[in-house]
């Protein structure tokens, strides 16, 4: 078989040292490193502040633009094999072009989560706070069922958005086996056209610190993610003041990229109350640290902070909302709470008491090597890429959705690009 060239067009260079999301991205292109393929990476954003050196992994670099033909040129001429979208964004923005120049390419949506779900999940939030009762017991929230999920996200813009989008593409990679399970039951997308590609690590992963060469509670979070800056608030107005009222010397870090004036005005070392910043190695930090704090009240896909957290052999305290999705069957390397009271409770149990930390850190490799592991993911993928290659035309045929909403965003699209393009031409 010929080698094969993948074109990934991305929502932003990837920075993964400060998301998630980006640290996956880059497992994808490790993954197809991995198989002997060609990359080129390709985005519409500028470069950010930690952007990966992807040149030095051999990957092809090409800035791209929005609603501009100069990409139909450069796709002509790459004629890719497979092509990566990240995001439905830069779907909706390029697909029609993939489709019209390279109509033999597999067209792959890294989902990274369901951005309508988080999104469904940050509303339901807002209703509950504007009730203006306790802000301690989520348990409700929290366990909201599949269905009332549907019912809040099936109207909505953004939801019809990203659902049609992954209808377009051959395949979408979902990170986390809720969203799935979601996605074939109450949406009815085809079993066919998902792939389970959660967050990969490389196993065995490096001896931990012990516990006597590690002190304080962290948190770690880009701050331009709404779910984190909503933890690290309930984490000040809430939760540490319960903490500090039985630990009253205990130190909380926040880290965090792109860290904002509202949150540096947060930091209060009277409290113990500490905002880092952006944290350069990440494992490092987390490494360091007794117990990490993760007290999600929304949010969708897996948790990157939390893999971290294992990765680090470091107990976690979170949410249902920051365990979905991580694989670990009912055996948390911590503790999971639906109240600002049991999360504290949790936590100060973790500090204080080293026979359950050891207990939680020991579940940790378990959780890892059950549901992470880079080779096994790795390999499926490339399997799974392998197999519509060869049979890509009856695997298009027997998703007619797809088709047709293939069929209307090509012609739709098409026609605005023209007026875009003749009306700038006027100016």
């Amino acid at each position: 078989m010929p080698p094969v060239h993948v074109l990934v067009i991305g929502y932003v260079w990837p920075e993964p040292a400060s998301s998630a999301a980006s640290g996956h991205i880059m497992q994808l292109l490790h993954s197809f490193l991995a198989q002997g393929w060609t990359i080129t990476f390709a985005s519409p954003a500028g470069p950010g502040e930690h952007k990966a050196d992807l040149a030095a992994l051999g990957i092809a670099e090409q800035p791209i633009e929005l609603n501009n033909a100069s990409f139909d040129h450069f796709i002509t001429r790459l004629q890719p094999d497979i092509v990566l979208f990240e995001r439905f964004m830069m779907e909706e923005q390029f697909g029609w072009r993939v489709e019209q120049h390279c109509p033999n390419a597999i067209r792959v949506l890294e989902t990274s989560d369901l951005q309508s779900l988080r999104d469904a999940r940050q509303e339901l939030l807002k209703a509950r706070l504007k009730q203006g009762d306790t802000e301690d017991d989520f348990g409700e929230l929290f366990h909201t069922p599949p269905h009332r999920l549907f019912e809040h996200m099936s109207g909505t813009d953004i939801t019809q958005r990203e659902v049609a989008s992954i209808y377009r593409c051959d395949l979408s990679l979902i990170i986390s086996p809720f969203e799935a399970q979601l996605l074939t039951d109450c949406f009815a997308v085809p079993a066919a056209l998902l792939h389970d590609c959660p967050l990969m690590v490389d196993l065995p992963v490096a001896e931990p610190l012990p516990l006597a060469q590690r002190s304080h509670f962290m948190c770690i979070g880009n701050f331009r993610h709404a779910p984190n800056w909503d933890a690290v608030l309930w984490l000040k107005q809430q939760l540490w003041p319960l903490i500090r009222a039985r630990l009253p010397r205990a130190q909380l870090h926040v880290y965090g990229a792109y860290t904002p004036p509202k949150a540096t005005a947060l930091h209060n070392p009277a409290q113990g109350f500490h905002i880092r910043g952006w944290a350069p190695d990440a494992l490092q930090v987390i490494g360091q640290a007794r117990v990490a704090l993760a007290p999600l009240r929304f949010g969708a896909g897996i948790k990157g902070k939390l893999l971290d957290a294992m990765i680090c052999g470091t107990p976690s305290v979170t949410t249902p909302v920051g365990a979905e999705g991580m694989r670990c069957d009912g055996q948390w390397p911590g503790a999971v709470a639906i109240s600002a009271s049991a999360l504290a409770e949790a936590a100060v149990a973790l500090h204080e008491d080293d026979a359950l930390w050891h207990a939680a850190q020991a579940r940790a490799q378990d959780c890892l090597s059950a549901g992470f592991a880079f080779q096994v993911h790795a390999r499926t993928l490339a399997q799974r890429l392998a197999a519509l290659r060869e049979n890509l035309s009856a695997h298009r045929a027997n998703n007619f959705t797809g088709a047709m909403l293939r069929h209307h965003q090509h012609k739709s699209t098409r026609y605005l690009a023209q007026w875009i393009e003749a009306k700038s031409k006027l100016v």
